[in-house]
């Protein structure tokens, strides 16, 4: 996966506050999975995934469609906010990470 930035954990959120509570864990684990697999498809072959873009965590939200702008008075996409990041915060622990979360990621 590319580099995340704020930009990246705000689409993420943005994405999962669409999707029913109950499915928000399996949407985020699967956002991180693409965003990563998206990465290595663009530098293996030189272009976009087509459904998954440029392996950015932004792209790969974007994909599951528009949604509303985040608020942060809205206490479910603040709940999102913390999951997208805690997921990338246990990625990075699990993988021990030195230069940044895209250094060494293998989702």
């Amino acid at each position: 996966m590319r580099a995340v930035l704020l930009s990246d954990v705000i689409a993420a959120a943005r994405a999962l506050r669409g999707v029913p509570a109950s499915g928000r864990a399996v949407v985020c684990a699967r956002m991180l999975r693409e965003a990563h697999w998206a990465d290595r498809h663009t530098r293996r072959l030189g272009k976009v995934h087509a459904a998954w873009g440029n392996g950015t965590l932004k792209a790969a939200a974007e994909a599951y469609g528009p949604v509303g702008a985040g608020r942060f008075d809205d206490p479910e996409f603040c709940e999102c906010l913390q999951m997208v990041a805690a997921a990338l915060a246990e990625k990075c622990r699990a993988h021990s990470c030195k230069r940044g979360l895209h250094a060494h990621m293998g989702f």
